[in-house]
C-alpha cells in the first residue's frame, strides 16, 4: 500500500470536481474536472462516478490507497426546486379522545409549496397510540396507498420520547416495500407539525435520492474502494451513505458547506462574508467567530428541523450570460454559459474571433429572449459574461484560475458595447455593476444580522469564479478581500477533509458508567484536537464482552485546519494576525494569556480595550473591540463570572445591556453572547464544569455589548 489518500468530490452547477488530498500531510495529489451531468439518466452522480474514476486513474492512484472518499451533492436541493418529489402519506399517531385532536391536527399537515410553483402533495390518517398493532398499521398504510402515497412518514405525538410506534409502522411499511421517513429519526426536537413536515420533506426526496445513491454506491465498491461513501450534510458534517439514504433531507446545501469548510481550510479567516463563486451561482454566507453561521433550512417559507448553513444562492457568477434591449444593459444571469451550451468569449481563440455579431437568443425554452451572444465568421456562437468583464478591466490575475485571453473578450464585447453606445472598458464595467447590485444587499443584510462591524468584513472568494465578482465587489464597498490558493476547488478539499473519526480502545472487565464516561471523554478531547468542532462530535461506545474490550469511536466534522496541518503558529505569527485584525503595530500589544492551546493579545485602540483570541492554529476565534480577559482555575470560575459580569455591564439611557461573555473550556471556545442574566448564564455555564478538575486553567472573556 502507498499513501494514504483522501478523495473529495464537489458537485457543483457547472462542474463537478474531484481532488486527492494525502492523509498524512493534506497536500494535493490530484485533481480532476467534469462537467455536472444534469441531463444524464442517472443525474449528478453519473459526473460524480466519471469525476471520481478519473481522478484515480490520472493520478496513478491504487484504489486499496483511497482512505477516505466522500461528495457533496445538488441532488436534494435539485429535486426540492425542480418539484421532483414524491407524494407523501403522513401516518400521524398520537392518544385518542379529546387530547389527541391537537396531536390528529399538527400532524395533518397541508401540501408544502416549494417556492417554485411546486408542491410536495401530502396525504394523511391518524392511528392512537393506545392499542396500536401491526393489523391496524396496515390498515393505516392501505389508506394512505389508496390516497396514491408513495412513500410513508410516521409521525408520533411526543415521539423523541419514545418512538416504539413510529418504528412499528416502519417495519410494517418496510415489509410492503414501502420506503419510509421516521419524524423522531429527522429530529429530536418537541414541536410535532415541524418535526412532521421536515419528516415529510425527508419522505419526498427518499425515492429520487435512493436511486442516486444506490448508482454512485455501486460504482464506488465496482471501483475497488472497500471504505465507505461519506455524503456532505448541509451543516459542514459528513454522513455515510447508509444514513443518508435514511435522511437525504440533511444533505440540502451539502455544495455551500463544503465551499466554508474549505475556505477556512485555507484561509485564517474570523469574521467576514464568503462566497463561493461558481460558473452558474454564488453561495454568499458568514464566518463569525472562524466559524459558518448555521440556520435552520427552511423550505418554501416554513422553517424545518434541519440545521444547515446560513446561505443565500444568487443567480450571478461568474459564467452568467448578459441580457440587453432598447439599447441597455438589462441584466446579468441568472442563465450561464453552461446551460445556454457555449463558450465564453474570454475563453475562445483569438484566430477564431472574426467578424463578430450580436445576436439576442432564449438559453432554454420559456426563457425570455434577450440573452446576448456573439456569432462569429465561422459560425460558432460565443457569450459575454462576468469572468469576461472582469478580465478586460484587469481584475483577474494571471495566476487566477478564471484568466483568460484578455482581447479575445475585447474583440467579442465591442458589437455589444456599441450597441450600448458606450466603450468596451464602460460596458464591462455595467456588466460587473448589475452583478454588485444583487451581490451588496446580501453582504450589507449579513453583516447587520450577525453585528459585523465594516472595519472587520473581509470578503473571502473561494471557486473558479472568485475573481470574477469579488474584487469588483471589495473595491465599490471598500472592503478587504482574499482568494486562497486552489480557490477552484477549494469545495472538493473541504468535502475531502470534512469528518474527524478518532478511536480509543481500552480492556475494562465490567466496565460501569464511569468508565464509559471517561473513555467518551477521551475520545471526545482527541477528536478536538485533531480538529473537530466539539458540539458535532458525536461518541459511539462498542464492548465486546467475549475480551472485554470497550471502544469509543469519536465523528465529528472539520471546523477549520491550516494547510499545513502539523505546523503550529508560534506567538510570534500569532501576535502578526492580532495585530492585522487590530490594525496596529505590532509592538502595540501585549500577550496576556497563553497556553497548550490559545494566545490572548490586548491593546488599547480609540479609547477601547481591543482582545484577540487566537488558537495554535493561528485562526482568531473572538474578536472583540472593548473587551477584557482572564485566566482563574476552575475551582474560581463563578467568582471570575461574577466580576467579570459587573465590570463589562452597560448602562445607557436607564437601560442595562447585558455583556457577551465566552468561555475556553478543555480546547472549547462556548460563546454565551446573548444570555439575558447572570443567573441564566451561571446555569448554562456551570454545565461546563462537570467533571473537571478544580486546578484546570480556563480563560474566561467578556466583551461589552455595542449600544
Amino acid at each position: 500500500m502507498g499513501k494514504e489518500i483522501r478523495v473529495g468530490i464537489d458537485v457543483g452547477g457547472t462542474h463537478t470536481k474531484a481532488v486527492a488530498i494525502d492523509n498524512a500531510t493534506h497536500e494535493i495529489v490530484g485533481q480532476s474536472v467534469v462537467m455536472t451531468s444534469h441531463d444524464h439518466p442517472l443525474g449528478v452522480a453519473a459526473g460524480v462516478i466519471e469525476c471520481f474514476e478519473n481522478c484515480l486513474t490520472k493520478n496513478n492512484i491504487a484504489p486499496e490507497d483511497v482512505v477516505f472518499i466522500a461528495h457533496s451533492t445538488t441532488q436534494a436541493t435539485n429535486a426540492l426546486l425542480e418539484g421532483d418529489v414524491a407524494k407523501v402519506g403522513i401516518l400521524g399517531i398520537g392518544p385518542g379522545g379529546l387530547s389527541g385532536l391537537m396531536s390528529k391536527k399538527q400532524s395533518n399537515i397541508s401540501d408544502i409549496d416549494l417556492g417554485t410553483g411546486r408542491k410536495i402533495k401530502i396525504c394523511h390518517t391518524y392511528l392512537k397510540q393506545k392499542g396500536l398493532d401491526k393489523t391496524l398499521v396496515e390498515q393505516g398504510i392501505s389508506t394512505l396507498l389508496e390516497q396514491g402515497a408513495q412513500v410513508i412518514v410516521a409521525s408520533q405525538a411526543f415521539g423523541v420520547d419514545s418512538n416504539r410506534e413510529e418504528e412499528l409502522v416502519k417495519e410494517v411499511a418496510e415489509k410492503k416495500g414501502m420506503l419510509v421517513s421516521v419524524a423522531s429519526d429527522i429530529s429530536k426536537l418537541y414541536g410535532l407539525t415541524s418535526r412532521t413536515r421536515t419528516a415529510a420533506i425527508n419522505g419526498s426526496i427518499l425515492p429520487k435520492m435512493m436511486n442516486t445513491a444506490n448508482s454512485t454506491e455501486n460504482a464506488v465498491n465496482q471501483a475497488g474502494i472497500k471504505v465507505p461513501l461519506m455524503i456532505m450534510r448541509g451543516d459542514g458534517g459528513v454522513m455515510d451513505i447508509s444514513e443518508m439514504k435514511k435522511r437525504p433531507v440533511l444533505t440540502m446545501l451539502s455544495g455551500p458547506a463544503a465551499s466554508v469548510i474549505g475556505a477556512l481550510m485555507y484561509l485564517r479567516a474570523s469574521n467576514g462574508i464568503y462566497f463561493e463563486v461558481g460558473g452558474t451561482s454564488t453561495n454568499i454566507g458568514v464566518i463569525k467567530n472562524g466559524r459558518p453561521a448555521v440556520e435552520y433550512s427552511v423550505v418554501g417559507g416554513h422553517r424545518t428541523y434541519v440545521n444547515s448553513l446560513d446561505v443565500t444562492v444568487l443567480g450571478v457568477a461568474g459564467g452568467s450570460m448578459v441580457r440587453a434591449a432598447d439599447h441597455k444593459l438589462v441584466d446579468v444571469g441568472p442563465r450561464s454559459a453552461h446551460i445556454g451550451g457555449m463558450e465564453y468569449a474570454v475563453y475562445t481563440p483569438l484566430e477564431e474571433i472574426e467578424d463578430p455579431q450580436l445576436e439576442f437568443f432564449s438559453p432554454k425554452k420559456g426563457d425570455v429572449s434577450d440573452y446576448v451572444c456573439i456569432r462569429l465568421k465561422n459560425g460558432k456562437r460565443v457569450t459575454i459574461t462576468n469572468s469576461c468583464a472582469a478580465n478586460i478591466l484587469g481584475y483577474v490575475k494571471e495566476t487566477d484560475y478564471s484568466y483568460g485571453n484578455v482581447e479575445s473578450a475585447k474583440k467579442c464585447m465591442k458589437p455589444l458595447a456599441d450597441y450600448l453606445k458606450v466603450s468596451v472598458e464602460e460596458c464591462a464595467r455595467q456588466i460587473l455593476g448589475k452583478a454588485f447590485e444583487k451581490i451588496e444587499p446580501v453582504i450589507t443584510r449579513f453583516a447587520e444580522k450577525y453585528k459585523i462591524e465594516h472595519d472587520q468584513i473581509s470578503l473571502v472568494g473561494v471557486g473558479g469564479g472568485a475573481s470574477s465578482l469579488l474584487p469588483f465587489t471589495a473595491e465599490k464597498m471598500g472592503l478587504n478581500y482574499s482568494i486562497p490558493a486552489y480557490a477552484e476547488v477549494i469545495s472538493s478539499i473541504g468535502v475531502a477533509l470534512a469528518m474527524v473519526r478518532d478511536v480509543v480502545e481500552r480492556v475494562i472487565p465490567n466496565p460501569t458508567s464511569e468508565d464509559i464516561t471517561e473513555i467518551k471523554k477521551e475520545a471526545k478531547t482527541l477528536a478536538i484536537k485533531n480538529g473537530a468542532t466539539p458540539e458535532s462530535i458525536e461518541v459511539q461506545i462498542e464492548v465486546d464482552p467475549q475480551t472485554s474490550k470497550v471502544t469509543a469511536i469519536a465523528l465529528g466534522s472539520t471546523e477549520v485546519q491550516t494547510t499545513d496541518l502539523l505546523k503550529e503558529c508560534d506567538e510570534e505569527e500569532a501576535r502578526k494576525l492580532a495585530a492585522a485584525s487590530m490594525n496596529l503595530s505590532e509592538d502595540a500589544l501585549k500577550c496576556t494569556i497563553q497556553n497548550d492551546i490559545f494566545y490572548v493579545f490586548e491593546a488599547d485602540k480609540n479609547e477601547k480595550h481591543q482582545v484577540r483570541l487566537l488558537d495554535k492554529k493561528g485562526f482568531i476565534k473572538v474578536q472583540r473591540s472593548d473587551a477584557k480577559a482572564v485566566e482563574v482555575k476552575a475551582a474560581d470560575w463563578e467568582a471570575a463570572v461574577d466580576a467579570m459580569w459587573k465590570d463589562m455591564l452597560v448602562y445607557k439611557a436607564e437601560m442595562e445591556r447585558t455583556p457577551d461573555l465566552y468561555l475556553c473550556i478543555e480546547g472549547k471556545v462556548l460563546d454565551y453572547a446573548n444570555t439575558v442574566s447572570l443567573e441564566q448564564l451561571k446555569i448554562i455555564m456551570g454545565t461546563e464544569f462537570a467533571g473537571i478538575y478544580p486546578d484546570e486553567k480556563i480563560i474566561l472573556l467578556g466583551a461589552r455589548s455595542e449600544v
